[in-house]
């Protein structure tokens, strides 16, 4: 049994038999499954009641409801880059779930701190998948809010490797009434993991839109090549105000590593503070990418000689890559 919902292998949910748990997060739990029907492997994602907001009565009614057509419109998305969801619904415990595609490899935020930064030319071919999953989410008004490593999944797709995948979109809402520094003010429960990557206008409050995830897109291209965070802090409450105050140093500096200019130009320009400095769109993020001189640019063989070198294929699930299929 889970300290969660009491969900146990053997159990089955929306005709998926539960078979292992494999990760926790701060949202909830992740569990292998497989369809009774069609025998397709699966994760199935149990978020906890609280995160939804209030338990009972009308807000929490009207809540839930949000959450139902948000997670409608996540699963419209059809970018390869974007993690596939099969279905959600609602346990008779009242706790939801999502069930999505079960995926081999390991997050953005394991990648680095297992083997280091990343080389530009790596970097590159991966920022340019991840564009492409947002990019189709933003044109149909899906803002993904969550933007961070732990929420990017790098993985082998039958032949292809360093393929990329998004995580969680939607998932993560706040009170539009309270900005993000106040309620970290009264939530002792979260973690530095989110503030790290979030734009300075979602830290006050104020209305975002598609820029805000192209600001953590450029914390999480700046933790790619210099595995470090844009800035740092004792707190989760500092560290938002670094990203309202604070400069960052350029990543070349900050890692002692040559990045080619136009690199580190574009990841500074996400890192704009006015939204208005950001590049406006994801395209706008490939055309600079793909304008990029490289001496050598990724290919599907130095990605394959990569993986063959480090990560055993098939990918082992270890409780240490399978956790970020886990909602934090």
């Amino acid at each position: 049994m889970t300290e969660l919902v009491g969900i146990a292998s053997g159990v089955e949910i929306g005709g998926y038999l539960v078979e292992e748990l494999i990760g926790r997060g701060g949202m909830g739990e992740v569990w292998r499954a497989t369809h009774r029907m069609l025998a397709r492997p699966a994760a199935i994602k149990l978020i906890k009641p609280e995160i939804l907001g209030a338990p009972g009565g009308a807000e929490a009614g009207v809540l839930i409801e949000r959450f139902r057509r948000e997670a409608e419109a996540a699963s419209e998305l059809q970018s390869p880059h974007t993690i596939r969801l099969y279905d959600f619904g609602e346990t008779r415990a009242g706790t939801f779930y999502f069930v999505m595609e079960l995926l081999d490899g390991l997050d953005l935020e394991t990648l680095v701190r297992r083997f280091g930064p990343v080389a530009p030319a790596r970097a590159v071919e991966l920022l340019r998948q991840i564009c492409h999953s947002l990019g189709e989410a933003h044109d149909r008004g899906i803002i993904h809010r969550d933007v961070k490593p732990a929420n990017i999944y790098l993985c082998r797709l039958g032949r292809e490797y360093d393929f990329m995948k998004v995580l969680d979109f939607g998932l993560v809402k706040y009170d539009r009434d309270q900005s993000i520094m106040d309620t970290i003010k009264t939530n002792t429960e979260m973690t530095t993991g989110t503030p790290a990557y979030m734009a300075p206008e979602m830290a006050n409050g104020e209305p975002i839109d598609r820029r805000a995830d192209l600001y953590a897109l450029g914390c999480v291209a700046y933790w790619l090549l210099t595995g470090q965070m844009v800035f740092e802090a004792d707190s989760p409450l500092r560290m938002l105000i670094q990203h309202i105050q604070g400069t960052p140093i350029p990543p070349s500096i900050r890692s002692g590593r040559p990045i080619p200019p136009a690199l580190e130009d574009l990841v500074l320009r996400c890192l704009a503070k006015k939204p208005a400095d950001r590049p406006a769109t994801a395209d706008d993020i490939v055309d600079a990418l793909d304008r990029i001189r490289l001496e050598h640019p990724w290919t599907q063989a130095d990605a394959r000689e990569w993986w063959e070198a480090n990560i055993i294929v098939p990918v082992e699930r270890s409780p240490e890559t399978a956790e970020v299929l886990a909602v934090r």
